[in-house]
């Protein structure tokens, strides 16, 4: 079974939104063969972290829904936060 690279895929999902996409950084924090739960940590510029999250949380709701659709087809949920330096 194949897995996503999660760090290069939610990369590719935020870069886009961001002023500053040389300073977006994902770490993936826990991801083990067995483990269900997979923890990612967005780190980007603090102005930028608005334009992640969106109004309401519309802009980081959907790209927790599309991580979530991605994690579920190989039976794994997955835990995303945002943060900036």
């Amino acid at each position: 079974m194949a897995n996503i690279n999660y760090e290069t895929y939610i990369s590719d999902l935020i870069k886009p939104l961001v002023l500053y996409p040389e300073e977006v950084v994902v770490k993936i924090f826990s991801e083990e063969e067995d483990s269900d739960l997979i923890v990612v940590q967005i780190m980007v510029n603090e102005e930028d972290k608005g334009r992640v999250i969106g109004k309401n949380g519309r802009i980081i709701s959907a790209v927790k829904t599309l991580a979530y659709a991605s994690a579920s087809k190989y039976g794994k949920k997955i835990e995303i936060t945002v943060d900036s330096f």
